[in-house]
């Protein structure tokens, strides 16, 4: 097997040549590595071409309870579960002096109630290293420069050397994340409702005695001042933790030499994140990322699909991006497993209006956490323990479970349980 950059040490590079393929995979994170070894385990052949090196990092740490369905589907739980990462099994909301804290195994929906904060070039890697083991090749790199799609689709592939050959393939998934690769080479992109954010983060040596604060959950908590700034606490092992804060993009728009000072400020103005990270370390330098949120004008075509956020991208804020992509591996897989065996396949019925439906009660719950109505429901403290096990379900990622009246129909539900609350 000719390999280069693969993750395969010590074999030599050789000059690239055309292949084939039954599926080609753009982007080696989290979707495309799920995606990769579910098809792989369907017995078709696959190839991932990553522009990166892993380890790189990656944001998006905090995962969901649902993602961990997809990881186990894929033969990967269980190198998850060894690797070391911090456990999780909820998130907890500050406001002031208000706190509210939602323990995801006391939820509407069956299935995983805890799952890991995680370093995401670890986890990432752990991934890839995992559908290569399943028999994917993958490799490092290399770029996808040109896209002829159709019913026998092709891919246009540079190499690190310069070197150029072509993928023939039988579909193509994209997993690029934020690259979003096909939505620019094939003009597929459209505005995105939400408005324009902007996150700076960097990690921490946080120090935190035991006790001082619930290490199995993710923090989420809302400026003094601002209803409109939040920040993200999360957790990771050894003694680390990544700390950022969310804000428009005009609230943020400092020069990179004034990023450490100004994160630095913004969590010395939140009193319990101040007295929690105050003036530790930073152990990597702040970073930013702005104008995140993404959408296209439809979710696949001729063939193609698009994984995650190469699809669509909401807000941080509810910590849905790893879900919504390991959700669209796990459909994407089964449904184009199901076309490569010669089944006549509907790509809206069966995948882009179902996985848009989990999407938008997502989006449903994001909204209302920017007007501040779901902030007053988080906060209200009279809610009945059924409805406080219907949110859990979402924010632990089961936003694709009807039988749970705030999926069947978030905006109408959010809407009247925020008037009952305001009453």
């Amino acid at each position: 097997m000719e390999t280069r950059q693969s993750g395969h040490a010590g074999k030599p590079e050789r000059a690239p040549r055309d292949v084939r393929v039954d599926v080609a995979i753009i982007g080696a994170g989290p979707s495309g590595a799920v995606a990769a070894a579910l098809l792989r385990r369907c017995g078709h052949s696959v190839r991932v071409i990553e522009r990166q090196h892993f380890p790189r990092f990656s944001i998006g740490e905090s995962l969901l309870p649902q993602s961990m369905a997809y990881l186990e589907a894929a033969g990967m739980l269980p190198a998850v579960v060894e690797a070391g990462f911090q456990f999780k099994n909820g998130a907890y909301f500050v406001r002031g002096d208000e706190t509210s804290s939602f323990d995801f195994r006391d939820k509407h929906s069956a299935g995983w109630g805890t799952t890991y904060q995680v370093e995401r070039a670890v986890f990432d890697k752990l991934l890839i290293d995992s559908a290569a083991a399943q028999g994917a090749e993958v490799y490092f790199g290399e770029q996808v420069v040109a896209m002829h799609p159709g019913s026998s689709p092709s891919l246009e592939v540079t190499t690190e050397q310069g070197a150029s050959y072509r993928v023939d393939a039988r579909f193509v998934l994209d997993a690029s994340g934020f690259g979003r690769v096909l939505p620019r080479l094939l003009d597929l992109e459209t505005p995105s409702r939400m408005p324009s954010r902007t996150a700076l983060f960097s990690h921490v040596r946080d120090g935190l005695p035991a006790g001082s604060t619930d290490r199995n959950k993710i923090g989420v908590l809302i400026h003094p001042v601002n209803p409109h700034v939040w920040y993200w606490m999360i957790p990771l092992s050894e003694g680390r933790s990544s700390v950022g804060v969310v804000a428009d993009s005009a609230f943020l728009d400092v020069s990179e030499g004034e990023r450490e000072a100004k994160l630095r400020e913004l969590i010395r103005a939140e009193p319990t994140l101040c007295r929690l990270i105050g003036d530790a370390p930073f152990v990597m330098p702040v970073r930013t990322i702005g104008g995140y949120s993404a959408n296209v004008e439809r979710l696949y075509g001729p063939g193609f699909a698009l994984l995650g956020n190469a699809g669509e991208f909401l807000d941080p804020v509810f910590s849905s991006g790893v879900t919504i992509a390991l959700r669209s591996a796990a459909m994407a897989s089964s449904v184009l497993d199901r076309q490569l065996r010669g089944e006549a396949i509907d790509w809206q019925a069966d995948y882009e209006e179902p996985l848009r439906k989990g999407i938008n009660t997502f989006r449903a719950f994001v909204e209302r956490w920017y007007t501040g109505e779901l902030q007053d429901i988080i906060f209200y403290s009279e809610k009945t323990p059924a409805i406080r096990r219907m949110i859990s379900s979402v924010l632990a990622g089961y936003a694709w479970d009807e039988t749970n009246p705030f999926v069947a129909e978030p905006v109408r539900r959010l809407n009247m349980l925020h008037e009952f609350c305001a009453s």
